[in-house]
């Protein structure tokens, strides 16, 4: 059976912890914190290390499902779980006061895992804030990640039906980066 370590990041009170959750098959486990900063996300409690959950989706593929914690002073547990991560999905919370800019200080901060395996970008509380619409997204991510394909989504991370969606496209992505890479080195 293959295994896949996914990474959810994004800002804090995008809903990587809530979409663990909805997916996972097992009990997660969280490490969380009172939230010190309500002025950013008006929350009880924030991760500090991660979150951890795991869900199979065929006879052939198990993930490992990872969540970085959302702040940038926790930033040195991103570094340790990147390391064994083959792809990404990336919560952006469309009601925060600038949401691309926070999509491009994450793939700043994870776009390498696009070159291990692939990334998705999910847009969580578009219910709440209708924009920026999602082409605005795909139109920064072509200007910063230029020849690289990263759908976009709309998600509720609450909805494990919208979640499983987009994880099944970053498995895709996963398996044919893999798929490419194989044919490359044979023909080398």
């Amino acid at each position: 059976m293959a295994e896949h370590v996914i990474l959810f990041a994004g800002p804090m009170g995008a809903g990587k912890t809530t979409a663990i959750e909805s997916l996972s098959e097992i009990e997660t486990i969280r490490t969380e914190a009172t939230n010190t900063d309500r002025e950013t996300a008006d929350k009880d409690t924030t991760t500090v290390a991660l979150d951890y959950g795991e869900i199979t989706v065929s006879d052939e593929d198990k993930v490992r499902l990872y969540g970085v914690p959302g702040q940038r002073r926790f930033n040195f547990m991103w570094t340790i779980l990147k390391e064994r991560a083959v792809g990404l999905i990336l919560l952006v919370n469309n009601d925060a006061a600038d949401p691309i800019e926070e999509l491009d200080a994450f793939l700043e901060e994870f776009g390498e895992l696009h070159e291990k395996g692939g990334i998705v970008v999910c847009v969580t509380r578009s219910d709440v804030a209708p924009t920026p619409y999602l082409d605005k997204y795909a139109e920064r991510i072509r200007e910063v990640m230029p020849g690289r394909m990263i759908p976009v989504f709309t998600a509720d991370a609450r909805n494990a039906d919208q979640m499983r969606t987009a994880l099944m496209s970053l498995i895709a992505n996963i398996e044919m980066t893999a798929m490419i890479a194989g044919n490359q080195e044979r023909a080398a």
